[in-house]
């Protein structure tokens, strides 16, 4: 009989470390999953003009010969969105039509410039026109100014901008998909400067939540 009942109290303690490990493996499955299923918004840099202050007005020059401000206090009363591309960058072609698509649907509140880091020369400056043409851009201001990417220590492209009406630097990061694009946007929107930022904000609370 004692035999038995400690057979059965092994065999007891083995399901409870069975559960626990299982347990266990759930959690951390759980968290891995919450990992990728998490915004994923535009990587943000920590140089250049932080998100929040106010930007300087830059009068620009586009390829079409026309004058195009970024930064400052913007007159239309709207927000700017501004894509950096290049002719050298694969990622930026496939992303121009979706960035025209986004803005378009905000066009009540922001315009789309397009934006390029390089130097104003005459070879540029067809090599340019030619990629405005070629993207069906045409419609939209476009700029090459050094300046401005190196005032926005622009580094890596495609990267974007977006600049209140009323000049402050709301958001700004690399974007690689809509979904880059749209969390600028939301930053905007929810005054948390980046998606990353939001999800390490809801994080704790649900842990200190759980504890409670």
């Amino acid at each position: 009989m004692d035999e038995a009942l400690i057979v059965s109290n092994v065999l007891l303690w083995l399901v409870v470390v069975v559960l626990a490990l299982l347990v266990f493996a759930l959690t951390r499955q759980v968290g891995i999953l919450h990992e990728r299923i998490a915004p994923a918004g535009a990587l943000q840099p920590t140089n250049g003009p932080k998100v929040g202050e106010l930007t300087t007005a830059m009068a620009l020059r586009g390829v079409d010969g026309g004058e195009v401000t970024i930064g400052g206090e913007h007159q239309g009363g709207l927000a700017t969105f501004v894509l950096f591309i290049s002719p050298s960058c694969p990622v930026c072609k496939s992303l121009v039509p979706t960035a025209r698509s986004l803005v378009h649907s905000e066009r009540n509140r922001m315009r789309l410039v397009f934006a390029s880091d390089g130097a104003e020369t005459p070879e540029e400056l067809k090599q340019h026109a030619d990629y405005v043409s070629n993207l069906q851009i045409t419609a939209y201001p476009y700029v090459i100014s050094q300046a401005l990417g190196l005032h926005y220590q622009v580094s890596k492209l495609p990267f974007a901008l977006l600049i209140s009406s009323d000049g402050t630097l709301k958001s700004k990061g690399l974007v690689n998909t809509r979904e880059h694009m749209e969390s600028l946007i939301e930053a905007m929107d929810s005054g948390i400067s980046t998606v990353q930022e939001f999800t390490g904000k809801i994080q704790p609370k649900n842990a200190m939540e759980q504890t409670s």
